[in-house]
């Protein structure tokens, strides 16, 4: 399918999305460096959030992409017994990753026992339990596909505030609390129709929070004041299900909020929600969210479709090319103009990003949910099962460097900053399940 157009660019009606005052006044922040982005042109997103080198402040860092700070120093090796500077005990179940901010390591989970959802803060240096948020108490529901949770979403950070989204009472909600824990603004964002699961995570730009809730129902999407949670601006999404977290990439130019799934690909202004470009395309249902090698983005779904696609994200409609893999749940990575890519299936994949050009391909073991993390030339990859892959990114061949066993059950993706790796493991003891957080890193460091 090299060079062709998919469907037909679609233009944004200006009955959909209003802009309030504020914004048109000029109420947006000044932009910053978004802390260490090694983005593939080498250019940081202007969000206006000031993001620390040692920190991980949202769902795939803090480039969006999965790239940590390339000049740390990553463990390569770990066990139990080796490497581990401490692991406290997560109440509940989540599949979210922990963030990482100054002195405290924050993640979401759902604990059916007590019937609440919650963020848990830690201290970074020492993994003791700082502080547990509430932010819902009852509501939970016991529906939906038994490899998701009610706590999948990551949490994200503007600066003062954690922000998350959780399914709760038959609708999706956006929490924000202080540095605390206490809680500053809630909304309803919208009804929820449960298909699989709930795992869209927010994004924070410039002075909005990003938001997606794509289901049966009437799908949405919307920008809040990440001030107060009133709604800036709101889109309407098809009535299907759909799992990707929104993610803000800068493509063709200019920094874009980008959305796949429902059988779409979509460009959008982050600031405004007026819409750059759509087409046909993709799949109904994905979960992998969108990279970029600052020409095309990087689309992958799988039902009821399998594929990986390069749309040319400039308003063309030109995808550059597209293949029948598999790229359902884990996130691929971008690097020096290859694709990097670990199937569902457990199969390792290079390609080229501008002919999609298979490179090389090799299976690990076990099928995947957590998404690639890239740490200077070694990306980490861990299966379900607890085990992770460390081999280099490089398109001379597949290079194992390590393999890593920990816990028995893994389906968040570990966050890498400061030297560290945070990973959130589940270990099954006489049936029973129960979670940790681990702080993976060398000793003296």
């Amino acid at each position: 399918m090299k060079g062709k157009t998919m469907g037909r660019t679609r233009f944004f009606d200006s009955t959909i999305c209003r802009i309030t005052a504020f914004v048109l006044a000029g109420f947006l922040v000044n932009p910053v460096t978004a802390g260490n982005n090694d983005s593939p042109d080498g250019r940081a997103l202007e969000s206006g959030i000031t993001v620390e080198s040692g920190d991980w402040p949202w769902w795939r860092g803090p480039g969006r992409n999965g790239i940590a700070d390339s000049k740390q120093t990553v463990p390569i090796r770990w066990s139990e017994t080796e490497n581990i500077l401490w692991k406290s005990r997560v109440p509940g179940r989540g599949h979210g990753s922990p963030i990482i901010v100054g002195h405290q390591v924050v993640l979401a989970t759902a604990d059916a026992d007590r019937q609440i959802q919650s963020l848990i803060c830690f201290d970074r240096a020492s993994g003791k339990q700082m502080w547990e948020s509430v932010i819902h108490e009852g509501g939970l529901t016991t529906k939906g596909n038994e490899k998701s949770s009610l706590a999948s979403a990551t949490p994200a950070f503007d600066g003062q505030h954690f922000v998350i989204n959780f399914l709760n009472n038959d609708g999706i909600w956006v929490t924000a609390v202080d540095r605390d824990g206490k809680k500053i603004w809630q909304i309803r964002l919208c009804d929820y129709i449960l298909h699989q699961g709930f795992a869209a995570s927010p994004a924070v730009y410039q002075n909005l929070v990003l938001v997606a809730a794509d289901h049966k129902g009437k799908g949405v999407m919307a920008g809040l004041d990440r001030k107060t949670g009133d709604v800036v601006w709101k889109r309407e999404r098809p009535a299907l299900p759909n799992y990707p977290s929104p993610v803000v990439l800068h493509v063709a130019g200019k920094d874009q909020l980008i959305m796949q799934g429902c059988n779409l690909v979509t460009g959008l202004d982050p600031v405004s929600g007026v819409q750059f470009w759509e087409i046909e395309g993709a799949t109904e249902e994905c979960v992998t969210s969108t990279v970029t090698d600052g020409l095309r983005i990087f689309t992958g779904g799988g039902y009821p479709k399998n594929h990986i696609a390069a749309v040319v994200a400039d308003g063309s409609g030109k995808v550059a090319w597209e293949t029948n893999t598999r790229s359902y749940v884990p996130s691929m990575i971008v690097r020096d103009g290859f694709l990097y890519t670990i199937l569902d299936n457990g199969v390792a994949v290079c390609s080229r990003c501008d002919t999609g050009e298979e490179i090389w391909k090799e299976r690990l073991n076990g099928t995947f949910s957590s998404s690639l993390v890239l740490a200077g030339e070694l990306l980490f990859a861990t299966n379900e099962d607890g085990k992770t892959w460390v081999f280099k990114a490089t398109p001379a061949g597949y290079e194992e460097v390590a393999q890593n066993q920990l816990g028995h059950n893994v389906f968040g993706t570990p966050s890498i900053c400061g030297d560290r790796i945070y990973h959130r493991v589940a270990m099954i003891v006489d049936g029973e399940r129960q979670e940790w957080l681990y702080c993976i890193g060398e000793s003296g460091r």
